[in-house]
C-alpha cells in the first residue's frame, strides 16, 4: 500500500476523525450487498437442515440399524465435534484462498458427507459421512458471518450478518417438513432419503457462490486495492462511501503471528474481544438449544406423545415459531441493538427452560399425563427456541464476526466457532445420558441456571456495537468511555 494510502487509512481509522461515516451513511440497503450476503448465508442452511432432519431421522436409524442410545448420542454429536476441524482450519484457509472459495470448499465437503450418509449401508459408514459433513459445517459457520460482515455497510451489518442464522433456522424448518413428508416411507428408505437430500442444496450453493465477488477487505489484505475498489463501488451507494470504506481498511496483512497476538500476548482490547467472542459462543451451545432440537422427539415421547406423525407435526410447529422470531430479530437488530436483544433472549430462555423443567417434572410423576401439562411442555419448548432466535441465535454470529480487527478477524472468529462446536458436541453427546440420570426436568433446570449466568455475562462483557464501523468497534474494547468518545467524535465531525 502506498504511503499516501496508508496515511488516508490511518486518518480514517481514527474513531474521532473527520471522515465520519454519518456523512456517507446509506439511506437504503444496497441491493448488491444484500445479494452477496444472501448467497454467502445460504451455506448455513446445510447445518440447519441437518439439525432438523436428524431429530426425526434418528428415530428410524435407531430401529433400522438397531443401535443403542449411546450410539445415537455419538451419531448426533460427532458432526459437531468434527466441525471443530473445519472451524479451526477456516481462519487460515480463508486468509489464504479467500472468503469466497472457502464457502465453496464448505459446500463441497458437506456434499460429499451428505452423499455418504444417504448411501450408508451400515452404522460405521453413516458415521464416516457425518464426520466429513461436520468438517464442512465448521467451515461454513465461520466464513458466512465473516464474509457478510466484511461486505456490509455499518448501518446494515447487524441485519446482513444475522442472515446465516436465518438460513440455519429455515434449514431446521425444512428438515422438520421433510421428516413429516417422508415418515410414511419404509424404514430402510426414509432416513436415507432424509439425510441424502442435503446434497441438492449443497451442490446449488457451491455453484451459486462462484458468482459472488470476493470480500473487499480480504482483497485489501492481499494488496489488491483496485479490485477492492471495484467491489466496494458495487456494494456502496456512493463513490464517497466506497472511498471511505476502502481507506478504513487496514494495511496489507497475511495473517502471520495471529495466534500469538490472540492467545500468547494479547493486548487489553484483544483480550476483551476474545473473552466476549468465546463467552457468547460458549453460552450459545451451553444453553442446550441444539440438543433440545436434536432430541425434542425423545422429550415429547417421555411427555406422553408416541405417534411419530404427531411428533414430527409438533416439530414443524416449533420450527415455524423459531423461524418467525429469527426474522424479527434480523429485521430489528440494527434498530434495537445487540445488547437489548441479547439480554431479552437469554432471560427469556432462562424462564422458558424453568417452565419446561417444572412441566416435565410434573409429567414424570403423573400417571394420567394430562393434556394441559403436555401443551405447556410444547409451549415452553417453543419459548426456548423462540427466545434463542431473538438473541443468542443470530447475534452470536454477528458479534463474533464484527468485533475483531481485520488482521485477527478470520482466525479469531474461527477460534470462537471452535468453542461453539466443541460445546455443541459435548451437549449433543451427553444430553440423553445426563437426562437419564437426573431426568429431563432436572436437565432443563440446569440449563435454566446456565442461562441466568449467561444473562449476567452479557450485561457485564458485551458493549453495544450497533451502527459502529468495523474499525470503530475496536475502540469500544479499549475502555468504558470509548463509546462516548466515538459518538462525540461523530458529532464534532
Amino acid at each position: 500500500m502506498a504511503d499516501t494510502e496508508l496515511a488516508q487509512a490511518q486518518e480514517a481509522i481514527s474513531p474521532v476523525g473527520v471522515h465520519s461515516p454519518t456523512s456517507i451513511k446509506p439511506h437504503r440497503l444496497n441491493n448488491h450487498a444484500l445479494a452477496c450476503a444472501l448467497l454467502a448465508s445460504t451455506n448455513s442452511i446445510l447445518l440447519g437442515y441437518d439439525i432438523g432432519v436428524m431429530s426425526g431421522a434418528v428415530l428410524f436409524i435407531k430401529e433400522n440399524l438397531e443401535i443403542s442410545s449411546t450410539q445415537v448420542e455419538i451419531l448426533v454429536g460427532v458432526l459437531n465435534v468434527s466441525s471443530l476441524i473445519g472451524s479451526l482450519a477456516s481462519g487460515k484457509t480463508s486468509d489464504y484462498i479467500g472468503r469466497r472459495y472457502t464457502i465453496v470448499l464448505a459446500a463441497t465437503t458437506f456434499l460429499i458427507g451428505a452423499l455418504l450418509m444417504g448411501l450408508a449401508p451400515s452404522f460405521p459408514f453413516l458415521m464416516a459421512g457425518r464426520v466429513i459433513a461436520g468438517v464442512g459445517v465448521g467451515y461454513s459457520l465461520m466464513i458466512a458471518p465473516v464474509y457478510s460482515a466484511e461486505i456490509s455497510p455499518a448501518m446494515a451489518r447487524g441485519f446482513l450478518t444475522s442472515l446465516p442464522e436465518v438460513f440455519i433456522v429455515f434449514g431446521i424448518l425444512l428438515g422438520y417438513i421433510v421428516n413429516y413428508a417422508l415418515s410414511g416411507l419404509p424404514q430402510h428408505i426414509n432416513w436415507r432419503l432424509m439425510l441424502g437430500l442435503a446434497a441438492i442444496p449443497s451442490l446449488l450453493i457451491g455453484c451459486g457462490v462462484i458468482a459472488m465477488p470476493e470480500s473487499p477487505r480480504w482483497l485489501v489484505m492481499q494488496g489488491r486495492l483496485d479490485d477492492a475498489k471495484q467491489v466496494l463501488i458495487k456494494i456502496s451507494d456512493t463513490i464517497q462511501e466506497a472511498d471511505f470504506r476502502l481507506n478504513s481498511s487496514s494495511a496489507k496483512w497475511h495473517g502471520h503471528g495471529v495466534y500469538k497476538e490472540l492467545l500468547l500476548r494479547p493486548s487489553r482490547p484483544v483480550r476483551r474481544m476474545l473473552i466476549a467472542a468465546l463467552g457468547i459462543n460458549f453460552f450459545m451451545q451451553a444453553s442446550g438449544n441444539d440438543a433440545v432440537i436434536y432430541y425434542c422427539p425423545e422429550v415429547f415421547k417421555d411427555a406422553g406423545i408416541h405417534s411419530k406423525k404427531v411428533l414430527f407435526g409438533v416439530n414443524v410447529i416449533m420450527g415455524s415459531a423459531k423461524t418467525s422470531f429469527v426474522l424479527f430479530s434480523a429485521l430489528f437488530l440494527d434498530r434495537f441493538g445487540r445488547r437489548p436483544l441479547f439480554l431479552l433472549g437469554s432471560a427469556g430462555m432462562a424462564l422458558s427452560l424453568a417452565v419446561l423443567g417444572m412441566s416435565s417434572k410434573f409429567l414424570e410423576h403423573s400417571n394420567s399425563k394430562p393434556m394441559w401439562a403436555i401443551v405447556l411442555c410444547v409451549v415452553a419448548v417453543c419459548g426456548v427456541v423462540s427466545f434463542f432466535s431473538i438473541g443468542l441465535g443470530p447475534i452470536t454470529w454477528v458479534y463474533s464476526s464484527e468485533i475483531f480487527p481485520l488482521r485477527l478477524r478470520a482466525q479469531g472468529s474461527g477460534l470462537a466457532i471452535s468453542v461453539n462446536r466443541l460445546v455443541s458436541g459435548v451437549m449433543s453427546m451427553t444430553f440423553l445420558t445426563i437426562s437419564k440420570k437426573i431426568t429431563f426436568g432436572g436437565m432443563f433446570f440446569v440449563l435454566s441456571g446456565i442461562m441466568v449466568v449467561a444473562t449476567v455475562f452479557f450485561y457485564v462483557f458485551m458493549p453495544e456495537t450497533k451502527g459502529k464501523t468495523l474499525e470503530e468497534i475496536g475502540a469500544l474494547f479499549e475502555d468504558k468511555n470509548a463509546e462516548a468518545s466515538i459518538d462525540y467524535g461523530r458529532e464534532m465531525g
